[in-house]
């Protein structure tokens, strides 16, 4: 059983930057692929970027490439969401996602889910 604890979410304004992390126990981190995911309010989980468990290949939504950077530290049981130039329609609660030994893009392909943290980007 794999636990996932993310942090780092807060109130931050329109072009600023947050850095979510994820920290994971329970399991050899090495062996999971790591997602992140977000759902704004009264909208579905939506796929924002993932990472292979050796951090080679990295996916990203198309709504964030070039702004959010996914990284992991295997020594850390860490997965990161590096978060610039934010936008109002960011605001929502990440959620990190574990998968064992691959990635998705659905929330389906995941095995196990942190309880989230909230980002809220003000205009």
């Amino acid at each position: 059983q794999v636990q996932l604890v993310e942090s780092g979410g807060g109130l931050v304004q329109a072009g600023g930057s947050l850095r979510l992390s994820c920290a994971a126990s329970g399991g050899t981190f090495s062996n999971y692929g790591m997602g992140w995911f977000r759902q704004a309010p009264g909208k579905e989980r939506d796929f924002v970027a993932a990472i292979m468990r050796s951090g080679s290949s990295t996916y990203y939504a198309d709504s964030v490439k070039g702004r959010f950077t996914i990284s992991r530290d295997n020594a850390k049981n860490t997965v990161y969401l590096q978060m610039i130039s934010l936008r109002p329609e960011d605001t929502a609660v990440y959620y990190c996602a574990a998968r064992h030994l691959g990635v998705g893009v659905a929330i389906s392909s995941y095995d196990y889910w942190g309880r989230g943290t909230q980002v809220t980007v003000s205009s």
